[in-house]
C-alpha cells in the first residue's frame, strides 16, 4: 500500500534526511585517500555476481523480463564505466603504490541514480509504467540485480585498467 496525503510527505522527508546524512558522511570521507589494491577489485563483483546467478537460477525472469534484464545490465555497465572514471587514482612515485579517493562527481552521480530510481518507482506505482511494460515487482527486482551487476563489475574493471596503466607508466618513468 502506498502512503497518501500527509503520509507521503513524511515518507519523502525521512528518505531525504537519510540520504542527507549518508551524503554528509560520504562527503567527509571523500577527501580521504585510501590504498587501492588492484588484486582485490574483483572480489565484490564476484560475490555480487554469485548472488545474481543464484537469484536468476532459483527465480528466473519470465518472457520479456530477460530482455529488460539484459538492457539493465548494459545500462549498468555504461554507468559503471562512467562512475569508475570519476574515481581519483594516484600513484606514489617512490613506492609505486596506488591510492584512490572519491570525487564530488562520484557522489553526485549516486544522488542522480537515487533520484532516477525514485522517479521510476513513482512511475511504476502510478500504474502507468508497469501496465505498459507488463512488469511486476519481481521483474523490476531482476532488472535492478542486473543493473547492479553491470554497475559494480564495470566500475571496478575501469578502475583496474586505469590503475594498471598508471602503475605501468610510473614504473616505466622510474627506470
Amino acid at each position: 500500500m502506498q502512503p497518501t496525503g500527509p503520509n507521503i510527505w513524511i515518507s519523502y522527508g525521512i528518505t531525504a534526511i537519510i540520504i542527507a546524512v549518508v551524503l554528509a558522511i560520504r562527503w567527509k570521507r571523500m577527501s580521504k585517500v585510501r590504498p587501492l589494491k588492484l588484486e582485490h577489485l574483483w572480489i565484490f563483483p564476484a560475490l555480487y555476481g554469485a548472488l545474481a546467478v543464484y537469484m536468476y537460477v532459483t527465480h528466473p525472469p519470465q518472457g520479456w523480463a530477460w530482455a529488460f534484464c539484459f538492457v539493465a545490465l548494459l545500462l549498468g555497465a555504461a554507468l559503471g564505466w562512467q562512475r569508475g572514471k570519476f574515481m581519483r587514482i594516484t600513484v606514489d612515485p617512490e613506492t609505486h603504490t596506488l591510492n584512490q579517493s572519491s570525487s564530488p562527481a562520484a557522489v553526485l552521480f549516486i544522488v542522480a541514480l537515487i533520484l532516477a530510481r525514485n522517479a521510476g518507482r513513482a512511475a511504476l506505482a502510478s500504474g502507468g509504467g508497469s501496465a505498459m511494460l507488463h512488469l511486476n515487482a519481481i521483474a523490476v527486482t531482476d532488472m535492478l540485480i542486473a543493473f547492479g551487476l553491470g554497475l559494480f563489475a564495470v566500475q571496478r574493471l575501469e578502475m583496474y585498467l586505469r590503475g594498471r596503466r598508471l602503475l605501468d607508466e610510473a614504473r616505466r618513468l622510474s627506470r
